[in-house]
């Protein structure tokens, strides 16, 4: 990114994709992380493809944008969930309960979990710089005082990479039940880089103009193929971070920034033992808080025509109620389709969302 595209924009593995990766492709589905690695490889082969052809504008500018701002709230909701989980702040799979309950806050991992996130909104509220970072420290500093946790040390060793170096399982991942699987990864990844990396070039400048990114489709290479590389080391699907913006907001104009981040992630993998200190009830205030700002899309949102309201909405819901991006994606798609039919608006059915809508029934029948 920093090299090839100049953009300062850093690269990891997808916060959101990284859950869907562990918890439903191969917790919920039960496949093995081999092929979860050999579907992200290929969904980034098809993210590549899409990047140096027209296939990308042809389905970003398809894809009805109500559905699109949907998306990424959706994956805000299921991250909230997975963050009030951590946290304890909500219950949820109580024995004897048949719904989610609210957590106890006589307990010290849940109040401190709810503490965090009140310290992290404060200081960003105040426009304090590293606030969720400051917001994790505090909370893991209190927990060390109060004997929660022990210290173990700041330097190690990194960690061996043979146990997953080059052990995607491609064909594995070509089966037919793991279309959804691959689609889900690419569409999300591809919605969420693309507007990770508008949003950073409109910060920095980036804009020609007539307002369009200057060398995006660099940018989109650079992102796809970290995430084609990143399967032979293990990774989820690598994606551009949103939190760019605040070394843009720092100074950051060029690929620069990207570099020194990069070289900074290696030297941070020899801090392992600090962060393994860190509780979960640290990190859940941090998840509640970043999943309350990716529903700023929401305020985008066409209110007024309920055929592209309504799929939306549905999205919205069904993400974090299914815990399943790819299921509830599949809903709105579906439910957009019918909606449009059954209210004579056929004509204005995109050619995206009706092959979108074949690949989540051919779901739906075959899983």
């Amino acid at each position: 990114m920093g090299f090839f595209a100049n953009w300062p924009i850093a690269l990891a593995p997808g916060m959101g994709l990284n859950l869907f990766f562990t918890y439903v492709v191969v917790g919920k589905m039960g496949h093995s992380w081999e092929v979860a690695l050999g579907a992200v490889f290929i969904a980034g082969i098809l993210f590549f493809v899409m990047s140096v052809t027209n296939l990308r504008s042809w389905m970003i500018s398809s894809i009805p944008m109500n559905l699109r701002i949907a998306m990424g709230a959706g994956v805000g909701l299921f991250i909230g969930i997975i963050g009030l989980e951590a946290g304890e702040i909500i219950l949820f799979n109580v024995e004897d309960a048949k719904y989610p309950s609210l957590g106890n806050f006589s307990k010290p991992d849940t109040l401190l979990a709810a503490l965090g996130f009140l310290i992290i909104a404060a200081l960003s509220i105040r426009k304090i710089p590293g606030a969720i970072i400051i917001g994790i420290l505090i909370i893991t500093l209190i927990a060390i005082f109060a004997d929660l946790i022990q210290f173990k040390g700041l330097i190690s060793a990194p960690p061996d990479i043979r146990p997953t170096f080059m052990k995607l399982d491609i064909l594995g991942a070509l089966d037919l039940g793991m279309l959804t699987v691959i689609m889900s990864f690419l569409f999300v990844n591809l919605f969420d880089t693309t507007g990770t990396l508008v949003s950073v070039a409109t910060r920095a400048n980036l804009l020609d103009e007539n307002g369009e990114a200057k060398t995006l489709d660099k940018a989109l290479k650079a992102d796809s193929g970290a995430s084609i590389f990143g399967t032979f080391f293990g990774c989820s699907p690598v994606t551009s971070y949103v939190e760019s913006s605040a070394g843009v907001e720092a100074g950051g104009r060029t690929g620069l920034t990207a570099v020194v981040v990069g070289l900074l992630f290696i030297l941070a993998m020899f801090l392992s033992p600090l962060a393994y200190i860190i509780p979960k009830y640290a990190t859940a205030g941090a998840l509640i808080y970043v999943a309350i700002l990716m529903l700023g899309g929401m305020k985008k949102l066409n209110w007024s025509h309920v055929t592209e309201l309504l799929p939306a909405l549905i999205i919205l819901i069904m993400i974090p109620l299914t815990f399943s991006i790819a299921d509830g994606i599949a809903l709105g798609f579906l439910t957009y389709v019918v909606l449009k039919i059954t209210n004579g608006e056929i004509k204005s059915i995109t050619s995206a969302a009706w092959f979108l809508t074949i690949i989540f029934i051919s779901k739906f029948i075959f899983l």
